[in-house]
């Protein structure tokens, strides 16, 4: 189960990048991921906390300013499989299993950037604008996330 959560996680992160460390983070900070004595345990200080909470909310700000690249172009679909197998490598070491959550959630990331692209550019279509795409996008993210961090404590 710990691959298929970091694989989800993964695809969290094909949606905004910063969400996946950010739930992963508050998970951490409440005690939901066993995560002391792991080299991930700084994920569950506030510090951690607050940064990725930052990161993520100026993510889901900028994403719906015009001039933001799309998540396909290298830049955005590198940095999308970084933060998602970063976020699975936490989730991973929770589970004793850090390189197969990292692997699991970098496939996730590919998966929900690519997938992510096309169901928000169809929302998109059906809406006739993108504001309301992306904004069912966010929502599924975030809380797709938490209960994806949930699910795994």
């Amino acid at each position: 189960m710990l691959y298929l959560f970091a694989l989800l996680i993964g695809m969290v992160a094909g949606l905004r990048a910063m969400t996946a460390p950010a739930v992963v983070a508050w998970g951490a900070w409440l005690g939901w991921l066993p995560l002391a004595g792991t080299w991930a345990s700084f994920m569950g200080h506030w510090i951690a906390v607050g940064i990725f909470t930052i990161l993520a909310i100026v993510e889901l700000i900028a994403d719906q300013l015009p001039s933001t690249p799309s998540r396909k172009v290298p830049q955005q679909f590198g940095g999308r499989i970084v933060a998602g197998a970063f976020a699975g490598a936490v989730l991973g070491a929770a589970g004793g299993s850090t390189i197969g959550g990292l692997i699991a959630s970098a496939i996730g990331a590919v998966i929900g950037t690519l997938g992510g692209a096309e169901a928000r550019a169809r929302l998109a279509a059906a809406f006739g604008k993108d504001l309301p795409a992306a904004l069912v996008e966010d929502a599924v993210a975030i809380v797709g996330g938490l209960l994806i961090v949930a699910a795994v404590a």
